[in-house]
C-alpha cells in the first residue's frame, strides 16, 4: 500500500480541474493580450476565472491578481506596502512562513523598516493582547499573520487581527495557503488589506495563485514587462492554470461541508490511535483545537534511529513530512516548532490529509509506527 499524507505540501490535482484545463493546453492556446479570436478566447477564460474567484471570496473581480504562487502573492503584498504605502514598522510571528519571515527580515537587514514579532502561546496561538501593544505604541504599522499555519495547523482569529488593525489605521496581510478552499471567506465581513492563495493545496494545479489587493489600497507592480493583470503583474498569464485554479475552488467551496466533515474524522481517528499505541507521543501546537482540520503534527519518543523515521516510513510507501516541503533541504530542523519551544530532540512529523485519505490508511500508518515504537514490557 502507499499511502499519502503530505498534502500541505501539495495535493492531487482533482480530475475534475483537469478537464477544465485540458482544453486550454491543447486546443485553446491564443495570447490573452492578442486581439484576435484566438486571444479573445483566453482571454474570456481568464476573466471569467476571476469573476468565480471574487465571487467565492464575497469581492470584487478588480481585487484579484493572479501571479505564480503564494509565495510571489506573499512577496509583492509585504514588498509593495513597504515600498508604495510609506510603512516603516512590520508586525509578524516568527513561525510563519518563510516567504513572509525572510522577506520581512531581509528589509530589516536593509533598513527599510523596523521589525517586531508579537508573542506566541506554548500552543502556538497569537499573543492578541501583544499585538495590540505593539500596535499601539508604533506609528502606522503593517500585520503580516497566516491564518492557518502550515506545520502545526493552529488558525488566527482573523476577525480579531483585522478589527485591531482597522483600530490602530494598520496594513494587515494573511496567508491563507493553507486555508483557501478548506474554510469560506468573505472579505466584506472581514477586512483585510492583502490575502494570498496558491491552487495546488486544494487539489488545483501548481505554479499558480493569486493575490487579493483590497480596493482601497493602491500598490504599485512587483514584476514589469507588460500590462498584463491591469498593469500590476507583467508577463504572459499562466492560461490553464488560472482556469483550473478557479475550477479548484469552485470544487472545494461547492463539497467544503462534507470535506471538513471527513478529513475532520480522520485527523480525530489518526489522533485516537496514536495514543492508543505509541506510548509518550504528543501533538505540537494546538492539536485538535482551534487548529486546522487537515494538518496534525505528531511528536513522538525519542528513539536511536528518530533521525531515520521519515526514511524509514517513505520505503513502507508512505509519505510525511517533517515540516514546511518549503524547508524541506534544510539541515536545521523546524523553525516553528524551535518557536513554540518544541522539543527538538525528539521526532515531529506533520501528517495532512485531503479528501482522498481514508481510514484504512491511516490503519496502515499507525501499524508501521508501531514498528518503531514498540511498547515496553516490564
Amino acid at each position: 500500500m502507499q499511502v499519502y499524507l503530505d498534502n500541505a505540501a501539495t495535493t492531487p490535482l482533482d480530475q475534475e480541474v483537469l478537464d477544465a484545463m485540458l482544453p486550454f493546453m491543447q486546443n485553446h492556446f491564443g495570447n490573452p493580450s492578442s486581439v484576435h479570436s484566438f486571444g479573445r478566447r483566453t482571454r474570456a477564460a481568464i476573466e471569467t476565472a476571476r469573476k468565480t474567484v471574487a465571487k467565492l471570496l464575497d469581492c470584487s473581480p478588480a481585487e484579484i491578481f493572479f501571479t505564480s504562487g503564494g509565495t510571489e502573492a506573499d512577496n509583492q503584498a509585504i514588498r509593495c506596502s513597504i515600498f508604495d504605502l510609506g510603512i516603516k514598522h512590520a508586525i509578524t510571528s516568527r513561525i510563519e512562513h518563510h516567504a513572509v519571515l525572510h522577506t520581512l527580515e531581509a528589509l530589516e537587514k536593509s533598513g527599510a523598516i523596523k521589525l517586531s514579532f508579537v508573542n506566541l502561546s506554548p500552543e502556538g496561538h497569537i499573543d492578541l493582547a501583544h499585538l495590540e501593544d505593539i500596535l499601539k505604541t508604533n506609528e502606522r504599522s503593517f500585520i503580516s499573520l497566516m491564518h492557518a499555519n502550515n506545520e502545526i495547523g493552529n488558525l488566527l482569529p482573523l476577525k480579531k487581527v483585522s478589527e485591531l488593525a482597522l483600530k490602530y489605521n494598520a496594513i494587515f496581510h494573511s496567508d491563507t495557503v493553507q486555508t483557501m478552499g478548506h474554510y469560506a471567506f468573505s472579505l466584506k465581513e472581514v477586512k483585510m488589506h492583502f490575502l494570498t492563495c496558491a491552487a495546488h493545496k486544494f487539489h488545483g494545479p501548481k505554479g499558480i495563485g493569486f493575490l487579493y489587493i483590497n480596493g482601497d489600497i493602491k500598490v504599485n507592480p512587483m514584476i514589469y514587462g507588460g500590462s498584463q493583470e491591469r498593469n500590476m503583474r507583467g508577463g504572459t498569464e499562466n492560461v490553464y492554470g488560472i482556469v483550473g485554479l478557479a475550477k479548484a475552488l469552485e470544487i472545494a467551496s461547492r463539497d467544503m461541508k462534507a470535506h471538513h466533515e471527513h478529513i475532520q474524522d480522520l485527523k480525530s481517528y489518526m489522533i485516537a490511535q496514536l495514543k492508543l499505541n505509541i506510548p509518550g507521543v504528543k501533538l505540537n501546537g494546538a492539536g485538535n483545537e482551534n487548529c486546522l482540520y487537515t494538518v496534525l503534527n505528531v511528536q513522538f519518543p525519542k528513539t536511536d534511529n528518530a533521525e531515520m523515521l521519515l526514511f524509514n516510513l517513505d520505503i513502507h510507501g508512505i509519505a510525511a513530512s517533517g515540516g514546511s516541503a518549503c524547508s524541506s533541504g534544510s539541515n536545521q530542523g523546524s523553525h516553528v516548532l524551535r518557536g513554540i519551544g518544541s522539543d527538538m530532540e525528539r521526532p515531529s512529523i506533520r501528517f495532512s490529509f485531503s479528501k482522498y485519505n481514508t481510514k484504512e490508511e491511516i490503519d496502515f500508518v499507525v501499524e508501521k509506527l508501531k514498528i518503531f515504537f514498540p511498547v515496553q514490557v516490564v
